[in-house]
């Protein structure tokens, strides 16, 4: 059986992973109605149900909406994007097995495909192996589905979707309550439910409320008719989580036209430049929803008016936070005289030092280079299981690389996040990396890896080309 190695490695810190992914499964809605009421339920139905018989998920009345996997049974040619990064699926193999799936004769099995489609995606106990390998001490999860839960139609049904997802997300953690904590969907489409919802999440020990910063059906996330919300989250002390997201708005009803997201606008941007490339937006879908709303919040007195109100900025990277900052603190400046809102108690930098914390990827490096900035209001995202997620070692290599302290390495890979989420340090944690996993016979090669991180490698052949013609998949495929 061919042997995946890693170099050695130890820390002598906990980490806490702030932002890491489950794919929602069957279960939620096989078992919702052991958490919902009758009326409920039936809102449920109306809003967003999956049929397990059908395996197809409806919402709003469109059958095949929403993110679905087949929770680790696989499918032959294809990779679950959603639960592909678990232990050792860096992203050279995961391009090999892409490559391998432009070509029939190449492509993964079914047994195959079920062997890279992670469990821990769906199920804790393979999750916390996972994470033992991954060197995660702690994890905050986050459901996948985000594009889709903003569109419920139906308050009721928002309402009944979120109980029934963190009624599954909180028995998931309970697998191990000093490891595994959940982030709360929050029907944000009728205020008082969300209120009600987060009260009753906070009772069961959640830390944090998410929030997708989009203006789906006109529900911009910081209008005055979510005081109520905010206000209950200064009571709870629940951390108002912001979690960017592709704006695909494959939801929007007939007739609705209007832009909800910044980052709907690049991506009308792509179609219009014929460029076919879509993952080349994904850096800046991400960073635009999430700027806006640093720079709504901050500018508008968010944060003055709700001062127990702490955030956290997921999944957009934060090498361009600092330019933001900046650019906030210049234009108060200059524009201080001419605000028809009241005046801000401190500079907008001063209030996100103060109240916030933005996340970072570990291959991101231009943080551990700013750790005075960065000092206290850093926060480590795995992103695992989807497809860009990675381990604490690649973020640890990172810092390394950047001579970044330990005890800096600490605070941003832990420390932060735990403080922001008040969360106590384990008794216990991972000290040394695992350097060995034994992989099954048909693991690609260095040599394939190597070809497949080509650009030619993901290029099919002309139709004219001989069909005896080599390919430098086949031809590489030693172990298999």
């Amino acid at each position: 059986m061919p042997i995946q190695e890693f170099p050695a490695m130890s820390k002598d810190f906990p980490s806490f992973d702030c932002d890491a992914h489950v794919a929602e499964p069957a279960r939620i809605w096989e078992r919702a109605e052991e958490h919902l009421s009758r009326d409920e339920l039936a809102a449920l139905k109306q809003s967003m149900w999956y049929d397990s018989q059908t395996r197809q998920m409806t919402v709003n009345g469109t059958v095949g909406a929403g993110i679905r996997s087949k929770e680790g049974a696989g499918t032959a040619g294809a990779i679950n994007l959603i639960s592909v990064a678990g232990p050792g699926l860096k992203h050279p193999i995961q391009r090999a097995f892409n490559v391998r799936n432009l070509r029939p004769e190449t492509a993964l099995t079914k047994e195959q495909a079920a062997y890279i489609d992670h469990n821990g995606a769906y199920e804790p106990k393979a999750r916390i192996a996972d994470m033992n390998t991954q060197g995660i001490d702690q994890v905050m999860i986050i459901p996948s589905d985000i594009d889709t839960y903003p569109w419920i139609q139906d308050g009721r049904g928002a309402a009944a979707m979120c109980k029934a997802y963190n009624e599954w997300a909180w028995e998931y953690c309970q697998e191990d309550p000093e490891r595994l904590f959940f982030a709360a969907l929050l029907p944000l489409q009728d205020p008082k439910a969300a209120v009600r919802e987060l009260y009753r999440v906070a009772d069961k020990g959640c830390r944090v409320g998410l929030i997708r910063p989009i203006d789906a059906m006109g529900n911009y996330p910081l209008q005055p008719r979510y005081d109520p919300l905010w206000r209950a989250m200064e009571d709870t002390g629940v951390v108002y989580g912001m979690h960017p997201f592709p704006a695909l708005g494959s939801l929007k009803p007939p007739g609705y036209t209007a832009q909800h997201s910044a980052s709907e606008l690049i991506n009308r941007t792509l179609v219009s430049a014929n460029i076919p490339h879509t993952f080349l937006t994904n850096v800046q879908n991400f960073q635009s929803e999430a700027s806006l709303w640093v720079v709504s919040a901050l500018m508008s007195g968010f944060f003055d008016r709700f001062p127990k109100v702490n955030a956290a900025v997921f999944e957009a990277s934060s090498t361009w936070l600092s330019f933001v900052l900046d650019e906030c603190d210049k234009y108060y400046k200059l524009y201080k005289n001419e605000r028809s809102l009241p005046p801000l108690s401190c500079l907008p930098s001063e209030t996100f030092m103060q109240r916030c914390v933005t996340g970072f990827e570990g291959d991101e490096a231009p943080p551990s280079r700013m750790p005075e900035f960065y000092e206290d209001i850093l926060v480590w995202s795995s992103d695992v299981y989807h497809h860009d997620g990675d381990d604490v070692w690649r973020a640890m290599q990172t810092m390394q690389q950047c001579n970044l302290s330990r005890a800096r390495q600490s605070k941003f890979l832990g420390e932060n996040a735990r403080r922001i989420y008040n969360i106590e340090t384990p008794k216990t944690y991972i000290r040394d990396r695992v350097t060995e996993i034994e992989r099954p016979d048909w693991w690609p090669t260095e040599e394939e890896i190597r070809i497949a991180m080509t650009p030619e490698a993901s290029v099919l052949p002309q139709s004219s080309a001989p069909l005896n013609s080599p390919s430098p998949v086949t031809a590489t495929r030693g172990i298999r």
